[in-house]
């Protein structure tokens, strides 16, 4: 080992030392501000010994709010924590900050890979640093979808111990008390609710209060269930106990949801970083390329090679997000992203901006606005129409100067090019040795003289490049050949320079791209409702389900059926919504309407049963086919789970793994091909007339 080495890692042993005392001081004076002062205070008399990860995660997050651009991901984190822990302040805290930290010890080694793979190209970096921001969101979502997928797997054991327990206490309320007892339990807090829920003076009231902070539709139905049952009384059914058969036909719903989510997590487990990883590669693939294929150096270094890259970016994101929306298995609540003031709605509060905005939107009660207003329902988006028309008019603006820099872009490239790539008149394949570069690069920076001279100079002629070189301490030497040969190439040179400016039609392109990304939010959200589209079966019968479950209960009539599939419906929800407000001016009538509404034929047969409970038999004579063949539509359901997961899985493959084919193909193998095949044309058509 060098002395020289030796020197340099004692000087990053040293500085690493002297950041280690800076972060122990500025850590100290944090410790003793006011928030860390009151969590010592509270920590007093129960503080252990050891050193305390539950602490640390506290105090993590009073910083995390600290800082404005995690403010933002903290708060949206404790929207959606804030469900799953109801009211539990403590543990939402320390959640949020567990679910950063990890989310930031991930992220910021991509970071530090990112700015080293291509710290000779600013371009890239920035738009992958950018890009990366992008990965915060999807591991947060994650994180929540992991504990939401845990809370369902708790709610399993949850409703076993429920059995028990109201078999041994023979009241819903007591039961659900005794098994909510474990601390430990995340479902446990949620049980407490419903407990509270049951015992309150108005449960009514405060039952729909927790339907809209319910962290998932089988909590809802359980809560509900064990309402009716404690008001409506339970009855035997068969000799079981109804409450408990309609709590294993809510159990059995959890198993095939959690078994559905678990084989698309399987499924998309690597696709979100296998549509990522191509844009980590582009820089080394493409210094592979030019280190052991010195032909493609132009290609790659040109303006060529940066278009194919910014493409291949461009493709990269667009996968990410459909790969995104296409996993997005529906779990805790997504509406939870929608905030009580986003950006769009303090845009438009602006009265400038607000009149902009408005030009663009269709008329109030036109059918224009009718049909976005539905197009943002049908796909479960928490936009409003407004903020949908500022969020395409920020990505139009966005788009079109993003393109107009990228192209100023791509011509400061190829004007660079012109001014470093080394001047040879060697064939491409057999590349040049360190003589022969150093000599090359000697003419380049003579020609570099005299295209600084003629840069911007549009009407420069070949005669006046000569007269140069006549003059010129470079050429003193030269023959009349050889300043020929230097005059033609150094006005070549300098129609490259002069032409790299921007264009008209760049601007035309620049605008096209524009409006491609004023239109992406709208096809965003017709791509959403195509995969909403592919769970309708899976809607139908849960709703079957429901039904199943409240036929039997006493008292129950068509409308409150009509309620707890409105509470429950996503895909359809605006039909029976509709039907549920016109209900008491004629039942036939709203559920006939219901009927036109929809197409889709499941649902129609299960609308058209509902319309004999209303004036000719009762309920659980309409719906007998679902009681006595449960079995069937229990093992239908899976099959139906089994053809959604692989529609999705082959559609998601393709999307996924695009970005990854495209730069092997797109971006190593055809220029390659090609770019060789054309250098070995030359440099035979140079070997045959002699000049090789």
């Amino acid at each position: 080992m060098s002395n020289h080495t030796i020197y340099i890692i004692m000087g990053i042993a040293g500085g690493a030392f002297l950041l280690i005392i800076l972060a122990y001081y500025i850590i100290s004076k944090k410790m003793g501000k006011s928030e860390y002062k009151k969590i010592q205070k509270l920590q007093q008399g129960t503080k252990a010994e050891s050193f305390s990860f539950e602490v640390l995660y506290q105090k993590l997050y009073v910083t995390y709010v600290k800082i404005p651009f995690l403010k933002r991901y903290i708060l949206k984190l404790r929207r959606r924590l804030e469900i799953l822990n109801i009211d539990d302040e403590y543990v939402t805290r320390r959640d949020a900050s567990k679910i950063m930290t990890k989310t930031l010890l991930i992220l910021i080694p991509i970071i530090i890979l990112t700015i080293i793979i291509t710290h000779e190209n600013y371009l890239l970096m920035i738009i992958l640093l950018l890009f990366e921001l992008f990965m915060i969101d999807t591991i947060i979502d994650g994180s929540i979808d992991k504990k939401d997928n845990n809370l369902l797997k708790q709610q399993i054991n949850f409703f076993s111990e429920i059995r028990h327990a109201y078999h041994e206490y023979n009241m819903v309320e007591e039961a659900i008390y005794q098994v909510s007892q474990d601390d430990e339990m995340d479902i446990s807090r949620q049980g407490e609710k419903i407990y509270e829920i049951l015992i309150s003076s108005d449960p009514e009231t405060e039952l729909e209060k927790y339907y809209d902070i319910a962290p998932n539709s089988y909590l809802k139905e359980f809560a509900g269930l064990s309402y009716l049952t404690k008001e409506f009384g339970d009855r035997k059914v068969d000799g079981a106990s109804l409450y408990l058969k309609n709590v294993d036909n809510i159990t059995q719903e959890m198993q095939l949801e959690i078994l559905k989510r678990d084989k698309l997590n399987y499924v998309f487990q690597s696709l979100s970083i296998i549509s990522i990883v191509p844009v980590l590669l582009l820089e080394p693939l493409k210094n592979w390329a030019i280190t052991n294929f010195s032909f493609v150096q132009n290609w790659y270094l040109g303006k060529p090679g940066m278009i194919v890259q910014i493409l291949l970016l461009i493709l990269t994101f667009i996968s990410y997000i459909l790969v995104r929306k296409l996993k997005d298995n529906g779990s805790t609540n997504m509406n939870t992203k929608n905030t009580e003031n986003p950006w769009q709605k303090k845009l438009y509060n602006n009265k400038i901006i607000k009149k902009i905005v408005d030009i663009f939107m269709p008329k109030k009660g036109s059918k224009e606005e009718r049909k976005i207003n539905k197009l943002l329902k049908d796909s479960a988006s928490p936009l409003k129409i407004e903020w949908l028309f500022i969020n395409r008019i920020v990505t139009f603006i966005a788009v079109f100067l993003a393109s107009l820099l990228i192209f100023i872009q791509l011509h400061n490239i190829a004007i660079n090019y012109v001014y470093t790539e080394p001047t040879t008149d060697y064939n491409l394949i057999s590349g040049l040795n360190e003589h022969q570069k150093k000599k090359a690069m000697e003419i380049t920076k003579e020609d570099n003289v005299f295209l600084d001279k003629f840069k911007g100079k549009i009407k420069t002629t070949e005669k006046e490049i000569r007269k140069e070189i006549d003059k010129s301490k470079f050429y003193v030497e030269a023959n009349d050949e050889e300043k020929e040969i230097a005059t033609k190439r150094i006005y070549a040179k300098l129609k490259i320079v002069n032409s790299e400016y921007i264009k008209w039609f760049e601007i035309l392109l620049a605008f096209v791209f524009a409006i491609i990304g004023y239109m992406a939010p709208l096809w965003l959200l017709y791509f959403q409702l195509k995969m909403r589209q592919l769970e309708m079966e899976d809607e139908v019968m849960q709703f079957q389900t429901i039904i199943l479950m409240l036929m039997r209960i006493e008292r129950v009539n068509v409308e409150i059926i009509l309620e707890w599939l409105e509470r429950y419906s996503n895909i359809f929800y605006e039909p029976i919504a509709k039907c549920v407000n016109n209900y008491e001016s004629g039942a036939w009538e709203s559920l006939e309407e219901f009927k036109n509404d929809i197409s889709y034929e499941p649902l129609i047969r299960i609308v058209e049963s509902l319309q004999a409970a209303v004036e000719k038999i009762p309920i659980k004579d309409a719906f007998d086919e679902l009681d006595s063949e449960r079995d069937y539509y229990r093992e239908k359901r899976k099959e139906s789970n089994e053809r959604l997961i692989k529609k999705k899985g082959m559609i998601g493959k393709g999307i996924g793994f695009a970005p990854m084919i495209c730069l092997f193909v797109g971006y190593l193998i055809v220029p390659l091909v090609f770019i060789g095949l054309s250098a070995m044309s030359q440099s035979f058509a140079s070997m045959s007339s002699g000049k090789f």
